[in-house]
């Protein structure tokens, strides 16, 4: 289905704000600089356009925003005042965990809710889903038509997973790629962080003395919450999880890439890592219990916490090891933003979502510690200020290789993950992973077929 263009006019009380200073060290985004972006808005048309019926809301309403709780939405509450100023409009955000997210949204929009206005998603988890039900409005008229906004500022794999059917509907606000934690103090004597895979397996057998609880490599080991760390592997060694709308997980390149990671947990890692996620992994990294970990850069505080680690002084950040076919890592939009197709304050919904993703909001997040999605922002070196030097080069070399998905790009992400997971664990095990590989291999194709039979937008 393909939606009407969405297009919007401000009303004349909300191009009119009061303007006055606003508070903050650095990257104020003052009231003149977000006028200015809205004046080039002026001409754009209403979303409120794309709906049918009349549509009308209590002008004392508040705009509601639901999100996760997570460090982005913390940091952006803070300036909600600043917003309220702007519009003329109080705001309500509710922060909830992931899975409590999920089912307010399986209730609340199944049910045509409008007492959602801006939704915070996974745009790789759940915007199909989302998108094929109707839920999400269609901003496409609206990033790219407006020139101040700059639609193209957004780093090119964030931004490509921003649409779905054709259709921008969502906008990325929180970046994550992987990260290589590596102890300095141990690699010294080789050089410092290796360049490729080969050499941190070489070098992870060599470390490793499990019989003293010392292990060369710890990474997530769980069946499907370590596939998305895998991805970057599969990418490195050249395989993907769908060709040409096919399984490619029985290929030689993701064959590769699945024994090679059971080898390196297989032979270099704790015992149990079958059960890890990021939860039980990190904190063997952190207690200086292993050499390597790969994870998301976004944990890396936890590392330079005394609280929590035992490696403040010694951890090192690198950049992905390359691969047969390179350094491939994925870089992906681990939140976006979209505005609810039910809400009844669309108009302030984009203003929001405007205002929370502009230049200047981006690069004061991320001077913050927050990692966004705008080349500008990644431009700037005093936005990276807040990170350790090694890791912000790190992350802005990933983030340049990067590939914008960490999964299968499915409806039912949850059950690929299960799928391709199990040569994984086959290859961690010990096992021989071509047979399992295979099995899986003729499981997905099966599954994919079902999956895309469901993708009628």
């Amino acid at each position: 289905m393909t939606m009407p263009p969405i297009r919007r006019r401000r009303r004349a009380a909300e191009r009119s704000r009061a303007a006055g200073p606003v508070a903050h060290a650095k990257h104020a985004l003052s009231r003149r600089s977000f006028g200015a972006l809205v004046a080039a808005t002026a001409g754009a048309a209403t979303l409120s356009a794309c709906a049918s019926g009349p549509r009308t809301a209590d002008p004392n309403a508040p705009l509601r925003i639901m999100a996760i709780n997570h460090v982005w939405s913390q940091a952006i509450a803070e300036y909600l005042p600043e917003f309220e100023d702007l519009v003329g409009r109080r705001v309500s955000m509710r922060l909830l965990t992931a899975d409590q997210l999920s089912n307010s949204y399986n209730v609340k929009l199944n049910a045509s809710a409008t007492d959602i206005d801006v939704m915070m998603v996974r745009a790789l988890q759940e915007q199909i889903l989302f998108t094929r039900n109707g839920w999400l409005a269609d901003l496409t008229d609206l990033v790219e038509g407006d020139a101040a906004y700059d639609w193209e500022d957004f780093q090119d794999a964030p931004r490509e997973r921003s649409v779905t059917a054709e259709q921008v509907v969502s906008v990325p606000v929180v970046t994550e790629r992987p990260a290589l934690y590596y102890r300095k103090d141990l690699l010294e004597p080789f050089g410092g962080a290796p360049a490729t895979l080969d050499e941190m397996l070489d070098i992870s057998l060599e470390l490793a003395d499990r019989d003293n609880g010392f292990f060369g490599y710890v990474g997530r080991g769980q069946r499907s919450g370590a596939v998305t760390q895998w991805s970057s592997f599969l990418y490195s060694f050249g395989g993907d999880f769908t060709i040409d709308g096919q399984s490619g997980i029985g290929t030689p390149e993701a064959i590769a890439a699945y024994e090679f990671y059971g080898r390196l947990l297989n032979e270099a890692g704790p015992p149990g890592v079958t059960n890890m996620s990021l939860e039980q992994a990190m904190p063997i990294f952190a207690q200086g219990k292993a050499a390597f970990y790969i994870d998301a850069d976004a944990i890396y505080s936890n590392f330079l916490d005394p609280g929590i680690s035992t490696v403040i002084d010694t951890v090192g950040f690198a950049p992905f090891p390359a691969g047969p076919a390179g350094s491939v890592p994925h870089n992906i939009p681990s939140w976006s933003l979209g505005i609810n197709e039910f809400s009844l304050l669309r108009d302030d919904s984009w203003e929001f979502i405007r205002w929370a993703s502009s230049p200047e909001m981006v690069a004061r997040l991320q001077a913050d510690g927050i990692p966004g999605a705008r080349q500008s922002a990644w431009d700037d070196a005093a936005t990276l200020e807040a990170f350790p030097p090694d890791l912000a080069e790190s992350m802005r070399i990933n983030a340049e290789n990067g590939k914008g998905t960490d999964r299968p790009d499915v409806i039912q992400v949850g059950r690929a993950r299960d799928i391709v997971g199990r040569p994984l664990v086959a290859g961690i095990l010990g096992e021989s992973v071509p047979p399992v590989a295979a099995d899986a291999d003729a499981e997905f194709a099966d599954f994919l077929v079902r999956d895309n039979r469901q993708r009628e937008f």
